[in-house]
């Protein structure tokens, strides 16, 4: 059963403006295994982020590296959760989670579903 869904678009552009003037935001967003990719790539895994907190309906009980975006042996992307965050799921019953992560014209949207 569908418990919730979220959304989130990024501009890429501005996305990377961000990390520029505050380089530090990639290491409180991301662990180090995240940011083996493009600027774009992390842009869609920060889009993900922001998508599981709306699918939750909230960030209550959500820790950043606690999240984790990654591409599975085919590619294609996987969000996985550990220790407080996974808790927080597994108290609203949700038990799986889907990601599909897209880019076009300088934006980045990705889209998860809980069940």
């Amino acid at each position: 059963m569908v418990l919730g869904v979220g959304v989130d678009l990024v501009n890429i552009t501005r996305f990377e403006e961000h990390v520029a003037k505050q380089p530090k935001l990639l290491e409180r967003l991301f662990v180090s295994s995240e940011l083996d990719a493009s600027m774009k790539t992390i842009a869609g895994r920060f889009a993900a982020k922001e998508a599981l907190i709306k699918a939750l309906g909230g960030s209550d009980g959500v820790v950043w590296h606690e999240v984790r975006v990654s591409k599975n042996a085919l590619g294609k992307p996987e969000i996985s959760t550990t220790g407080q965050t996974a808790e927080t799921l597994r108290k609203a019953g949700i038990s799986k989670l889907h990601l599909s992560i897209s880019h076009d014209a300088g934006m980045a949207v990705a889209m998860v579903v809980a069940e």
